[in-house]
């Protein structure tokens, strides 16, 4: 029977709303008390421990912890939640208290750093997506040596101080008892083996600077907050190990008559006098290019005119938002004797103020208040 798998939040005693803080508090708590080294011969409190470690892995990354928000433990809406094993509680352990009990183990190659980009991108690209070549600065693998670090042909030395597993083992007193410290084998730096005639390319690193081009897709509604992974586009691992991931974020260009709102777009319509009193069909800019909107006879300053579907599409369900045509009346500075007797004409001028029912800043808060 399957084992169903408890909710991450409840195996730490936090609320969903918790901070990194009170993660981190809990965990240590929970980590203390569960530790195999105070419950030995315990497995419930060892797979408690696994458990808590767990949990920890994933809520304190914000990436894993917002797929786990979303879709829960369903594995392939978290990618990036790669298998955990018993080894990873200790780690965790480790980070924090600096002890553990693991014993030694051959070292294994490492994930690569990750890289972090700025792509320069036009507002329309932002709105409907694109595919650009990028050019990547990272380091890669060593051609020469493969990552070994020694020349073609040449096997590094296991190191004779930690036996190849790039650790040694130090043992200290604590409130529990002795406590094991593993820490990196200063001969062979954590490494687990020993290059006496390093290669002459990477000079031992193992890794090469080098400047890959890509091709990327933005996605369709992308904004400036938000951050495309592009897996196994970062650096090399140290030893031939695994590259890490690429994160673009966008810097976009700002559009000469559109401001972006969330998924809607805002365009203040300058109209004259005439056309707001009488009323006009009048050609606005758009993303799509450019379209007609009725002006209604009598229309006042702040009217909002909506053009559906208009907007920029959401990330996730594509449904585009509404573009927004706020109405500005715009009152000439500069009349000619012909106009001003007309508007003499109009009359009006009785040294009392106009009563305007309602104003722009109304009709603002009208169309951006949430439907109840």
């Amino acid at each position: 029977m399957a084992t169903v798998k408890r909710d991450y939040y409840e195996v730490l005693g936090v609320r969903r709303d918790a901070s990194p803080d009170e993660l981190k508090r809990a965990y240590r708590k929970l980590a203390m008390e569960y530790h195999p080294d105070r419950n030995q011969g315990d497995k419930g409190a060892e797979e408690r421990f696994k458990e808590v470690g767990e949990a920890y892995s994933v809520l304190s990354d914000p990436q894993k912890r917002q797929r786990y928000d979303t879709f829960g433990h369903t594995g392939q809406q978290m990618p990036d939640f790669g298998p955990f094993s018993f080894d990873s509680a200790f780690d965790l352990f480790d980070m924090f208290f600096g002890g553990g009990r693991r014993s030694g183990r051959a070292a294994v190659p490492r994930r690569g750093a990750d890289l972090r980009m700025t792509v320069d991108i036009t507002f329309e690209e932002s709105v409907f997506g694109a595919k650009r070549t990028v050019e990547v600065p990272r380091a890669d693998t060593c051609p020469d040596c493969a990552g070994s670090g020694a020349p073609p042909g040449i096997t590094p030395a296991t190191c004779p101080d930690c036996g190849g597993s790039g650790q040694v083992r130090r043992a200290m007193q604590s409130i529990f008892g002795q406590v094991v410290n593993l820490t990196a084998c200063p001969r062979c730096h954590g490494e687990g083996r020993l290059v006496d005639h390093p290669c002459t390319r990477c000079r031992g690193r193992g890794l090469v600077e080098e400047r890959k081009t890509i091709e990327v897709s933005i996605p369709a509604g992308v904004d400036s907050d938000v951050q495309v992974r592009v897996g196994g586009e970062g650096e090399a691992g140290p030893r031939g190990g695994p590259h890490g991931d690429l994160y673009l974020s966008f810097r976009i260009a700002p559009h000469p008559q559109l401001i972006r709102r969330g998924q809607d777009l805002v365009y203040e319509l300058p109209v004259t006098v005439t056309q707001a009193v009488l009323g006009d069909h009048i050609t606005v800019p758009t993303v799509n290019g450019e379209t007609v909107v009725d002006v209604a006879a009598g229309t006042q300053p702040g009217r909002v005119i909506k053009i559906a579907g208009h907007g920029v599409p959401h990330l996730r369900t594509g449904r585009r938002g509404d573009q927004v045509c706020i109405v500005r009346v715009v009152v000439p500075a500069h009349l000619s004797a012909r106009e001003r007797k007309l508007y003499e004409e109009l009359g009006g001028r009785d040294g009392r103020p106009l009563e305007v029912r309602r104003g722009f800043f109304d009709h603002l808060r009208d169309f951006f208040a949430p439907a109840e």
